[in-house]
């Protein structure tokens, strides 16, 4: 005789993925934003970058060249948070995956579970200080391009 689970079993670990599964759903609208502000960052930095050889000043070649180190640290700052964020979900996957397993298993996967999901909002919480940190770094440089236009206006 064949050992099935149960069908009240089976819904029940459906009922407590769920959760999990709106989590991944937040996650890919975090990893959408992100996408977004490195293509517009990276775009940016090849435009900076096709200009520098075509200045003359060595001024505005400084401020180029200022504004592509800044781009640059931006890049890694997104391209970190990005990697968080799918950890993060590739984490959220296995807590889904050990929902199901736990639930059929002999054993208790309840530590197990707590463990992944504390680590997985770790990383989603570094993700967001990462984006939070490249956004300020954004803001800074722009207020400082409408300064710079202000007192060259005077």
């Amino acid at each position: 005789m064949e050992h099935f689970a149960p069908i009240n079993a089976i819904s029940e670990a459906i009922k407590l993925a769920v959760a999990p599964v709106f989590l991944l759903t937040g996650i890919g609208a975090i990893l959408s934003v992100l996408a977004h502000r490195l293509g517009r960052v990276v775009d940016r930095v090849r435009l900076v970058e096709r200009r520098l050889p075509q200045v003359s000043s060595d001024e505005y070649r400084q401020i180029l060249q200022m504004e592509t180190s800044t781009l640059w640290r931006r890049i890694t700052l997104v391209n970190w948070a990005i990697r968080l964020s799918v950890s993060s979900a590739l984490i959220i996957c296995a807590v889904v995956m050990c929902l199901f397993i736990g639930d059929f298993a002999l054993f208790n996967m309840g530590t197990l579970i707590a463990v992944l999901f504390v680590a997985a909002m770790l990383l989603l919480i570094l993700a967001l200080l990462l984006l939070l940190f490249e956004v300020s770094i954004s803001t800074r440089k722009m207020l400082q391009g409408v300064e710079h236009l202000f007192v060259d206006s005077t």
